[in-house]
């Protein structure tokens, strides 16, 4: 029963305090609780831990309405599976919303949780998908993906990307990559900062978007030409759509000395600056619909 309860009820306050409550802060903490709970396993790709976090995307999702379906593909000697939201109807062209929710599971023993990585950014999708669908009243869609296999090569994005670039037009990809945390080391000294890598060619939007939170908005990886092109171009999910030529702006407040670690837990992230570097996403992407 106590097991059941650690599983029901981080759920039921995280569908009680959907939008229309003013604390999101309180919303996203909770959820990334739940995805970062010792009960997900750290959420390993082909892992009971994953399985349970796919069936939770997928009710959540389809519980704010969206066309869902689960992607099954292989990921090594591993099946893994993609969340894929669409917003219903037609439209000419979809803008996927995208974060990675696998991470390395335990090893030797030892949970490695994943909150920031990438805990924060699945919350952060969810909470965007509670509340962006209404406002495709245009010519432009969302489609909303949770990928798993990230740790396998990037492999959901690039099976993702195979099965769905023919069934719809993809006009661009967001990816919601470790954006939960302040911790050292921190852009220009200040703890509230946003990173959007490829996001120059949306600056004047970006920076519009930003006139509320007010931010710390770098459009590069710590001023380094070279961590930016590996964090971009290489190791983010945004990699396969790049190279397919497709535009990508990829979110993050980057790697910490708790990324990929043990330590990297639920406590650690600052959920107040996480709401706010949400505000400046959703902002912007709506102004995109």
């Amino acid at each position: 029963m106590k097991r059941i309860l650690k599983i029901v009820l981080p759920a039921l306050l995280i569908s009680l305090s959907l939008p229309g409550q003013d604390d999101r802060a309180g919303v996203l903490r909770a959820e990334v609780a739940f995805l970062a709970d010792s009960l997900q396993t750290g959420r390993a790709c082909g892992t009971a831990g994953a399985q349970s976090v796919t069936f939770y995307l997928l009710r959540e999702l389809r519980n704010a309405g969206l066309r869902t379906t689960v992607q099954s593909f292989p990921a090594g000697e591993k099946a893994g599976h993609n969340v894929v939201a669409v917003t219903p109807g037609w439209f000419r062209s979809y803008l996927v919303v995208s974060a990675y929710f696998d991470g390395l599971g335990t090893l030797d023993g030892t949970l490695y949780p994943g909150a920031d990585a990438n805990a924060s950014g699945v919350a952060a999708l969810l909470a965007l998908a509670r509340t962006l669908p209404a406002d495709c009243t245009g010519d432009t869609g969302l489609i909303f993906v949770a990928f798993d296999g990230h740790h396998t090569d990037l492999s959901g994005a690039k099976a993702f990307l195979d099965r769905f670039r023919g069934k719809y037009p993809l006009a661009g990809v967001i990816n919601l990559d470790q954006i939960g945390s302040t911790l050292a080391p921190v852009h220009s000294g200040r703890p509230d900062y946003l990173i959007a890598l490829g996001g120059n060619a949306f600056r004047a939007g970006l920076e519009a978007a930003n006139r509320l939170p007010r931010l710390d908005l770098s459009f590069d990886y710590y001023g380094s030409a070279s961590f930016t092109e590996l964090f971009y171009r290489r190791i983010g999910d945004q990699r396969w759509f790049l190279e397919a030529g497709i535009p990508a702006v990829m979110f993050t407040s980057g790697i910490t000395m708790n990324t990929n670690k043990p330590a990297d837990t639920a406590a650690t992230l600052d959920y107040a600056v996480l709401s706010r570097r949400l505000t400046l996403i959703e902002t912007w992407l709506r102004s995109r619909l």
